[in-house]
């Protein structure tokens, strides 16, 4: 079963935008690919299973805090691992974001 999820709009980022006046330099997203898109601010990764008359179909590999670079397990409504869809239209290239910290050397330093 699929996770419903209203994804943000990509703005000037879109994907489908910084192509359109190059519509043969891409291709159709295939098993395997990852993918990004914004959801509720946040940068999600989509690892594609399906794709699907314009929408790809995967599990979220990844959410990752714009302002940090943190990686989240969850975020709003949206889980590591959980499948959605991903139209065309909501994918958008990431942005720069901060370097994110390893876990394992706030770890490293408590020792």
């Amino acid at each position: 079963m699929h996770k419903h999820v209203e994804w943000d709009d990509p703005g000037a980022d879109s994907v489908m935008r910084h192509f359109e006046n190059e519509p043969t330099s891409h291709s159709a997203p295939g098993p395997g690919d990852i993918l990004s898109a914004r959801y509720l601010g946040a940068i999600v990764r989509v690892k594609v299973e399906a794709y699907v008359e314009g929408t790809s179909i995967g599990e979220v590999a990844a959410i990752i805090a714009v302002n940090n670079g943190r990686r989240l397990k969850s975020h709003g409504k949206l889980a590591l691992g959980d499948t959605v869809r991903l139209p065309d239209e909501a994918r958008a290239l990431e942005p720069s974001i901060g370097q994110a910290k390893d876990d394992t050397e706030d770890n490293d330093k408590e020792r």
